[in-house]
């Protein structure tokens, strides 16, 4: 029969059991426990400011020159070369395109010929008419005849003069050919290509004159009337917005655009404004004196929490929620009637975050910090 008893382990099973446990206990002692790392989060921010210029509403556009021609031939024809580029510096006289001249030239010889056969036909009623007028001082023959003499010598004098025009124009036509640049400036598009017909007056080339530029923007309706009396505008460039410039309206179309219906506004920019090139992309600000200074905030600085306006204050490093009372609305920012005060820093991005007593570490700070310590050296020399 077997036994239903469990065999007893060994002395030395029990043994190296014992030792593994007694092992495991000592590493668990020896472990380091985890440190604890203090949450800092990266934030973006500003230091509150206060002015009385007050943005009344801005608008973005496109920097274009203030004179742009779009050159076209004069003749129709086909187009055997082009000369320039997109981007291409140009002075004024310098060929651009060519036309194909061979039928031009034909039409040039033509109108020469048919010149030399009217000064023929008036050179021979010339002396038709000297040749009666001796006859008719000897009573050969009439007054009638003389005078028919007289009128077809007339007569073949304006073939003469019509077909001198005609070659004139012909020869104008075939100069037409070429076409050149009539200002100095940079071509800004080409819109025709080599090989390719055209007809008279189609446009092939824009070129931009060099000298004033001007911002072109769209104002809605409903701000028309109020904007035109404000004399303060200013430009900025969307690739350098820290350099602001003074502008001046130039022209307001009288008439809405038909796909935007807005009305287009072109503001002169002056030629401190160097960086601006063609193209770029540029704010234009209208703005006026307020009553009293004005704080201002990006809206992304505002936290919204149970019907209540707040932003984050940063101080010592962490952030605090502060109540704060919205005053209006200036072109993109919004305007802080009481809660905070010139000097202070506050969040303007990520503060859905945030929570009180946050440590932060504001971006840009290690930038801005090198840059400080160096200034002091920079003046000892």
């Amino acid at each position: 029969m077997y036994s239903l008893k469990k065999p007893r382990p060994s002395p030395a099973f029990a043994a190296t059991l014992c030792g593994a446990a007694a092992a495991a206990v000592l590493l668990a002692g020896c472990g380091k426990k985890a440190e604890k790392t203090e949450d800092i989060r990266p934030v973006r921010a500003i230091v509150l400011q206060s002015s009385e210029i007050g943005v009344d509403a801005e608008f973005s556009g496109e920097v274009r020159a203030r004179v742009e021609s779009r050159l076209g031939f004069r003749v129709p024809g086909k187009i055997v070369k082009r000369s320039v580029d997109v981007g291409s510096v140009v002075k004024k006289g310098q060929q651009l395109m060519q036309l194909d001249p061979q039928d031009l030239k034909l039409s040039q010889a033509q109108a020469l010929a048919s010149l030399r056969a009217a000064e023929t036909s008036r050179d021979f009623a010339k002396a038709e008419l000297k040749r009666y007028q001796d006859l008719k001082a000897q009573n050969f023959v009439a007054q009638t005849i003389l005078d028919s003499k007289d009128s077809a010598y007339k007569a073949a004098q304006a073939n003469v003069d019509a077909a001198q025009a005609a070659y004139r124009s012909q020869s104008n036509q075939a100069g037409y050919s070429a076409l050149v640049a009539d200002i100095d400036g940079v071509v800004t598009a080409v819109d025709a290509e080599a090989g390719q017909v055209v007809a008279a007056g189609t446009p092939v080339v824009r070129v931009a004159k060099d000298g004033d530029k001007e911002v072109v923007i769209g104002i809605p309706e409903d701000k028309v009337d109020a904007l035109k009396s404000i004399s303060d505008v200013r430009v900025r460039l969307w690739a350098n917005p820290q350099h602001t410039v003074p502008g001046k309206i130039r022209e307001i179309s009288p008439a809405a655009d038909p796909a935007t219906r807005t009305y287009t506004v072109k503001v002169t920019i002056p030629e401190s404004l160097a960086e601006a090139r063609l193209g770029m992309t540029a704010v234009v600000e209208f703005a006026s004196r307020t009553a009293q200074p004005q704080i201002k905030v990006p809206l992304t600085a505002l936290h919204y929490e149970k019907a209540t306006t707040s932003v984050w204050v940063v101080e010592n490093g962490a952030v605090k929620l502060v109540p704060v009372t919205p005053g209006g609305v200036a072109g993109n920012d919004i305007v802080l009637a009481s809660g905070v005060k010139p000097g202070q820093t506050i969040v303007t991005a990520g503060v859905n975050v945030l929570k009180p007593g946050q440590k932060v570490k504001i971006l840009g700070e290690e930038l801005a910090k090198p840059a400080a310590a160096q200034a002091p050296a920079g003046a000892a020399k």
